[in-house]
């Protein structure tokens, strides 16, 4: 068993570029999309909303880009600490793969947030370097964008978290397909 997993959090126009270091502007997470692997087949996912503590109200960027509204945080989001232990907790032994380094911005969170006593994650493996392996250069493409990199097609929304997790295992798992190394064992 494996989770592959994507987070979204707060962003600004131009914060990214800017690597989140104006004043007040923190990677909140705000989404945590996940799937759970079994054989490479999705068997059971989790899709959490977060309420973010310092930048309560998401940015007119963000919900556009994300389509996680304020509404929608209000209605349905969690705190963090609470929606970290259901995904470690849905996560169990791992391993953990993500686009990137997401489990940074989890951990990330945890210090913003002061959270000390927080259970610790599985074992994280990057989906990046197998990208690079295969001859993929994933350079200024995002978890959205991994299944189509790896020549097989995906339609869910870009950049919802469960979404981008969905791309990201169906990229794996074409990949590992075709012959590449299973980063999940």
């Amino acid at each position: 068993m494996a989770i592959v997993f994507d987070l979204e959090f707060t962003a600004w126009q131009g914060s990214m570029a800017r690597q989140w270091l104006d004043p007040g502007q923190f990677r909140e997470v705000v989404q945590i999309g996940a799937v759970k692997l079994e054989n490479l087949e999705v068997t059971d996912t989790l899709n959490l909303l977060v309420k973010p503590r310092i930048n309560p109200i998401l940015s007119d960027y963000l919900v556009a880009l994300t389509g996680v509204t304020n509404a929608a945080v209000a209605e349905r989001g969690m705190d963090f600490f609470d929606a970290y232990r259901v995904f470690v907790d849905f996560a169990g032994d791992g391993p953990l793969c993500a686009f990137g380094r997401d489990d940074l911005v989890l951990l990330e969170n945890l210090s913003l947030y002061g959270i000390a006593d927080a259970p610790a994650l599985p074992r994280y493996v990057n989906a990046v370097p197998l990208l690079v392996e295969n001859g993929i250069d994933p350079r200024g493409f995002h978890a959205c964008d991994v299944a189509r990199l790896c020549g097989a097609e995906f339609e869910g929304r870009e950049h919802d978290a469960l979404e981008d997790a969905r791309s990201v295992a169906l990229g794996l798992k074409t990949l590992i397909g075709r012959g590449a190394r299973n980063i999940l064992l």
